[in-house]
């Protein structure tokens, strides 16, 4: 599973209105550095942030030790609303 379909996944998991969730893989200019975008509902912020941006930073925790196992990529995530 690569890091787009992880991060895909975890969002999914969290969020009511699954079918609102896109997440897209961007190449930055940064050397070894990829861009995932989310993009979700208003109403799953909440739930996707979490207090203090606990679980949006747990998300950035998972993923990132994905990439590392993987292809040794640092990760960006930000995550915005429709």
């Amino acid at each position: 599973m690569n890091v787009v379909e992880l991060t895909e996944f975890i969002v999914k998991s969290l969020v009511k209105n699954t079918d609102n969730v896109s997440v897209k893989e961007f190449e930055t200019d940064e050397e070894n550095t990829i861009l995932i975008q989310v993009l979700i509902d208003q109403e799953d912020m909440g739930r996707v942030i979490g207090k203090n941006g606990k679980i949006a930073n747990s998300i950035r925790t998972l993923v990132q030790a994905s990439s590392y196992l993987q292809d040794n990529k640092k990760i960006r995530i930000d995550i915005d609303n429709f």
